[in-house]
């Protein structure tokens, strides 16, 4: 059974995501995207709450596009690749690398039977905004990983 710790853990980073997404929505969507959302994703080095979070997050801020591909596989990336950067959370510095490399592949891949151009310039476009998002935005918080960890490790303890 769930606890109602992780539970909430979950609820604020599926909103704090959504919310995010949602209010860039200039940013967030179509083959050249920044979702600044994905920065979130560092989340899951330090709890395994972020990966239903992540997931509820970026299942809601898809439904609003409306896309079925994208509700569905976007959504299951996210979540496939939060389990991935969780498991990864030994190592820092990889984190953040299967939302990268899962979204610009699977998005790019997608988004060329959707918008077309060549599949490698979308996985390309794709990828590029997810290393922003999931390297440059949170790149303060990847070199301090340890220090920044250990000061929220007590409030996330389960």
């Amino acid at each position: 059974m769930l606890k109602p710790k992780f539970i909430a853990h979950s609820a604020v980073i599926a909103a704090a995501y959504a919310v995010l997404t949602l209010s860039l929505p200039m940013w967030s969507y179509g083959p050249v995207q920044v979702r600044a959302a994905e920065a979130f994703t560092l989340l899951a080095g330090f709890t395994p709450a972020a990966i239903p979070g992540l997931y509820i997050g970026c299942l809601v801020s898809n439904i609003y596009t409306g896309n079925i591909t994208d509700i569905i596989f976007g959504s299951l990336t996210t979540l496939v690749a939060a389990f991935l950067s969780y498991k990864l959370r030994k190592k820092p510095w990889l984190v953040p690398l299967p939302p990268v490399i899962l979204n610009a592949l699977i998005v790019g891949f997608y988004l060329t039977y959707q918008y077309g151009g060549l599949m490698y310039i979308n996985m390309l476009t794709v990828g590029a905004g997810q290393l922003i998002a999931c390297y440059v935005i949170p790149c303060y918080f990847i070199i301090n990983f340890k220090k920044f960890s250990e000061r929220i490790r007590p409030y996330i303890q389960y």
